[in-house]
């Protein structure tokens, strides 16, 4: 009896150690494509070692190459075949920073040899390639995770935490989501991300997709995962010499039967914006950027105007630490909060439905 019990003790210490040792390991990671204008954010993080990056997938051999001046990387981390470069690396979780069209190929790539994916937001904005990536993901127990600029705001968990309080602010009854900015050309990005942002079917649409996607991924945690009933969309091209083949002005509305949400997404906008208002039967709670806020209750007339900060309210400012974290299990993925799946996979029907509403003149019902 002794002996197994020293046994087990034995066990059980090298289990820990084991655990302990790998959970320590920096998560190694690949990169699928790096025309997304927001792929410097991992070379700009050189101070963290929880992420060691392994491997770039990218065709185009300039972009490469002024990726690997500008950072000082070894040329070998590039790659121009995906699948040599998953084979050859090994990493246990891959960034798609490539477009929104390309996400299905890395799940497809990435899943079956039991790699976690996270792709940068919307996770895509068709239906059907949402369905065939969520299949893959669920098949090969992989996590697949969507990153958001508005999901390291404060103030976006803030109001989150804020209306649960229902006696105060009562059930959400309106929210007005206003995301975009003057227009990527304007705004000077890249040619290579230009190039498929403004390509309908590299993106999906223009404005409607690069910036609808955030107020029906907010809206969709505040509701903890309730869809729409309908979703009614309008878009335009005021810019049409600017962006002959996608909308640059969209606005969604989105119906629940007991609230609605209205999603202005712009590339028309004077100034750049990521604010929201949310207004509940009793209170409102008003987000004017990623930290300042306004509450208001009904019966008391003051405002209340403060800052919030993410230690205050526990939100990562950095997704790869997040995803790293979420890999070696050192926190988890809540049903429908920002990253996840079952938020995410809402938002692509969001989206696939307002594409449909612009394209027939009519609001489209979602199923059940």
């Amino acid at each position: 009896m002794k002996n197994l019990l020293l046994f087990l003790f034995i066990c059980s210490f090298f289990f820990q150690y084991s655990f302990a040792q790998q959970s320590s390991k920096p998560v190694r990671m690949a990169m699928m494509g790096l025309s997304h204008g927001h792929s410097p954010w991992i070379f700009n993080r050189k101070d963290k070692t929880d992420v060691e990056l392994v491997g770039i997938y990218e065709l185009d051999a300039a972009l490469a190459a002024s990726y690997a001046k500008r950072y000082n990387l070894d040329q070998k981390l590039f790659f121009t075949d995906a699948k040599a470069m998953l084979d050859a690396t090994k990493p246990e979780a891959v960034l798609a920073f490539g477009s929104i069209y390309a996400h299905l190929e890395a799940v497809e790539l990435a899943a079956p040899r039991g790699i976690h994916v996270m792709v940068e937001k919307p996770l895509t904005y068709s239906l059907d390639q949402a369905k065939k990536m969520e299949a893959l993901a669920k098949k090969h127990g992989i996590h697949l995770l969507t990153n958001f600029e508005t999901s390291w705001y404060a103030s976006t968990e803030k109001t989150y935490q804020l209306l649960q309080d229902k006696e105060a602010f009562g059930p959400i009854r309106k929210a007005v989501f206003h995301h975009g900015h003057r227009g990527p050309k304007e705004i000077g990005v890249g040619k290579e991300f230009l190039d498929w942002l403004t390509d309908p079917v590299q993106n999906g649409g223009g404005a409607l997709i690069d910036f609808g996607c955030y107020g029906a991924n907010i809206m969709t945690y505040l509701m903890e995962g309730r869809k729409p009933i309908s979703v009614t969309a309008i878009t335009n091209t005021y810019k049409p010499d600017i962006y002959p083949k996608v909308d640059d002005e969209a606005t969604i509305i989105l119906d629940y039967g007991d609230a609605q949400a209205i999603i202005q997404a712009s590339w028309n906008w004077p100034f750049d914006r990521k604010d929201m208002e949310v207004y509940g039967k009793t209170g409102q709670v008003i987000s004017e950027n990623r930290s300042k806020m306004r509450t208001r209750i009904w019966d008391i007339p003051e405002e209340k105007t403060f800052e919030v900060q993410p230690e205050e309210v526990g939100v990562y400012v950095d997704p790869f630490s997040y995803f790293a974290d979420v890999i070696r299990g050192k926190i988890k993925v809540e049903d429908y909060n920002l990253y996840s799946l079952n938020n995410n996979m809402i938002v692509a029907e969001i989206l696939d439905a307002a594409r449909k509403s612009t394209e027939k003149g009519e609001t489209v019902f979602l199923g059940k």
